[in-house]
């Protein structure tokens, strides 16, 4: 026992001193960068929650499909949009133009919203466009589920990527709160067009915010360990 307490105290070589400052919780929360990842969770699960607070009805009305049969239609959409997404995201990383499929997920969010926005002002609804429009969304929705915790993880500081990540999941949960109550609201008062409209605005804002990020950080990668 003498020995090994001699060796930890003369032989251990001392660690070496942090020269990196922690960043604080205000910095983090105040990061513009990851600001914009916070508003696009917050946005992206609000316009999921509030779209499907009134898309069971449309489908209903549209292909007198029942409730408890929807499945039929939600697995295999969620399974195809799960194929189309892998190529935009392995394309994205490995030429570093996610910034650009980034925001075309946006865009093609804000094309699903308006298309359905107009599908359910028809008289008669289109079915098959309803599906479409569903298997585009998830698609759209995938790709940004996928890619934004990685891109907060890169954009946080080393020291404070547990804060960032605790703060995105926060808004996240807002986000679905928001959008179920909200949807639930515009539904009951206005009508599922509302909801939509709604939709439109906030996937817009969205749009506008990120088509200014400054950079878009690539996946780091893992350093070869020393000889």
């Amino acid at each position: 026992a003498a020995v090994a307490i001699a060796v930890v105290l003369f032989v251990t070589p001392q660690a070496p001193p942090r020269s990196p400052e922690r960043a604080s919780f205000m910095q983090v929360l105040a990061d513009p960068e990851l600001m914009r990842m916070n508003f696009g969770v917050f946005a992206l699960h609000g316009i999921q929650m509030s779209m499907f607070v009134v898309l069971p009805n449309v489908l209903v009305e549209a292909g007198g499909l029942p409730i408890d049969q929807h499945w039929k239609i939600y697995l295999p959409v969620v399974l195809v949009s799960f194929l189309l997404m892998l190529p935009p995201i392995f394309l994205g990383e490995k030429r570093g133009r996610m910034k650009q499929v980034f925001v075309f997920s946006i865009g093609l969010l804000l094309l699903v919203e308006v298309g359905m926005r107009a599908a359910i002002a028809e008289t008669h609804l289109s079915f098959e466009m309803l599906v479409a429009l569903l298997l585009a969304f998830f698609v759209a929705f995938n790709i940004l589920e996928a890619s934004q915790p990685s891109l907060v993880s890169r954009l946080a500081p080393a020291s404070a990527r547990g804060a960032a990540l605790g703060i995105y999941n926060t808004m996240q949960a807002i986000g679905l709160f928001a959008g179920g109550a909200g949807g639930g609201l515009l539904a009951k008062h206005y009508g599922a067009p509302a909801v939509f409209t709604a939709g439109c605005v906030v996937t817009l804002a969205w749009l506008i915010i990120a088509s200014s990020m400054k950079h878009m950080p690539r996946r780091a990668r893992r350093e070869a360990a020393p000889a």
